[in-house]
């Protein structure tokens, strides 16, 4: 997969909720390519600016500009939530659900999404009713889902809390895996010892601002504000 993605930029984004500034303002470029972590303690503002990435949420002011690789290029994403979406349907009908929707070939839709199953390690589960799924098997499952259109970019949203050390190792094998195949990746995540094994790069964010933007050396090794050390060290929570 080749990316057509070029870096996006939020110019001076702000989003409130009932009168309050929860985020911004922000202005911020997302590089290519790298493997980027967000993170920030609970009500830090990350499920906010992934979504506004994302488009799901819109900005009060300001704005996102995403820039392509041509006029007839665009930038195709996924968004895999924290609390997996489960459609009414078996496990194989749910991973091909994009495809479905894009008018793929029934036949090279079934191809793709038995080789997104066997990736995954689902192939066993197939014809099963997706609510019968655990809760690591639910996230590879949406995981699969947003992986099989091959995006450019596939935002995910702490979606390994409450997953069991072998359900987290897989799934972070399987974003790994797609980033080298040319998907950029950007996941928020509460897990220091996850950033520092998957993060090229930093987003740190408290109470909805921008404190740092660096790479995962540099903001674990010497992070540039008080706030961001006492992070790392465990010390704020909120």
């Amino acid at each position: 997969m080749v990316s057509t993605l070029l870096p996006a930029e939020c110019v001076g984004v702000t989003v409130k909720r009932q009168g309050r500034t929860i985020l911004g303002p922000i202005d911020w470029t997302l590089e290519d390519e790298c493997f980027t972590i967000v993170l920030g303690p609970n009500g830090a503002g990350k499920t906010t600016f992934l979504r506004l990435l994302h488009g799901l949420q819109q900005p009060r002011s300001g704005k996102v500009v995403w820039q392509k690789r041509g006029a007839d290029l665009y930038c195709a994403q996924s968004f895999v939530f924290q609390t997996p979406i489960v459609m009414r349907r078996s496990v194989l009908e749910n991973i091909r659900y994009p495809l479905s929707v894009r008018k793929v070939d029934r036949e090279e839709s079934y191809k793709q999404t038995r080789y997104w199953l066997e990736r995954v390690g689902l192939a066993d589960k197939s014809e099963l009713d997706a609510a019968s799924l655990s809760g690591g098997e639910r996230q590879k499952m949406a995981l699969a889902r947003a992986l099989i259109t091959r995006p450019d970019i596939v935002f995910l949203d702490e979606p390994t809390t409450n997953l069991d050390g072998a359900s987290t190792a897989s799934l972070e094998a399987i974003l790994k895996s797609a980033q080298q195949d040319g998907c950029k990746i950007v996941m928020a995540t509460h897990d220091l010892s996850q950033a520092r094994r998957l993060a090229d790069d930093v987003v740190f964010l408290h109470k909805g601002k921008l404190v740092e933007h660096s790479s995962s050396q540099l903001f674990f090794d010497r992070p540039q504000s008080d706030l961001a050390s006492a992070f790392t060290r465990g010390e704020l929570l909120t």
